[in-house]
């Protein structure tokens, strides 16, 4: 089964996009990196999928996850 994620990626004409994997158009389009990562936090906890946000650059920043982990850790105590 294919993970689910939203990412946060930067828009060409300015500002930030929330974006599902896979998907032609944006969830929402943001003037800040603040403001879409609010917004997709959101959409994300909502959905149960992975966020994802990117640099400027495309690369890949602190991905988190709001979904059921398929290997959750375990405490060794």
């Amino acid at each position: 089964m294919a993970r689910k994620e939203h990412h946060i990626v930067p828009n060409s004409n300015g500002g930030w996009d929330v974006k599902r994997e896979n998907a032609k158009r944006s969830s929402g389009h943001y003037e800040t990196k603040k403001e879409a990562m609010e917004a997709g936090r959101r959409m994300s906890i909502n959905q149960g999928t992975e966020l994802i946000p990117h640099r400027k650059d495309g690369t890949i920043q602190n991905p988190n996850s709001h979904g059921n982990d398929p290997c959750p850790p375990r405490d060794k105590k």
